[in-house]
């Protein structure tokens, strides 16, 4: 399992003074960044290699302005060219939001999902929940 920890900013925050919706993607999008590297290991966007094909958001509880934040990462599935990703977000121990996501191996020039090669493959594997 992958964590991540933040502290919301103000900016991440709605009217009501809770955590905005759409700051969740912005989070979970960061704490993925390790698995990112696992395929791109300088994160050059010229050799870019993943496709997000699906996310999913469950909003849980009401997250607050100042409380650290963690999000765990982990592997659900692996298929042979996609694997399913599964955050959740917590704050003082409590899970605020869930979120998963599917990632393809794509390769851009011929337009197709490719194998995910064995090491990375291994690499998710090690992840698995």
């Amino acid at each position: 399992m992958l964590t991540y920890s933040l502290t919301p900013r103000f900016n991440d925050t709605d009217a009501l003074g809770h955590i905005n919706n759409a700051s969740y993607s912005t989070w979970f999008e960061d704490a993925r960044r390790p698995v990112f590297e696992w395929f791109v290991p300088d994160l050059d966007p010229k050799k870019w290699n993943l496709i997000l094909a699906r996310v999913e958001i469950d909003f849980l509880a009401q997250g607050e302005y100042q409380k650290n934040v963690e999000i765990k990462t982990s592997v659900e599935k692996i298929g042979n060219s996609s694997f399913i990703l599964l955050q959740e977000a917590f704050q003082e121990g409590a899970i605020i939001c869930r979120g998963k996501s599917v990632l393809v191996h794509f390769n851009y020039e011929s337009q197709k999902s490719q194998a995910i090669p064995l090491e990375i493959k291994s690499q998710l594997e090690k992840h698995l929940k």
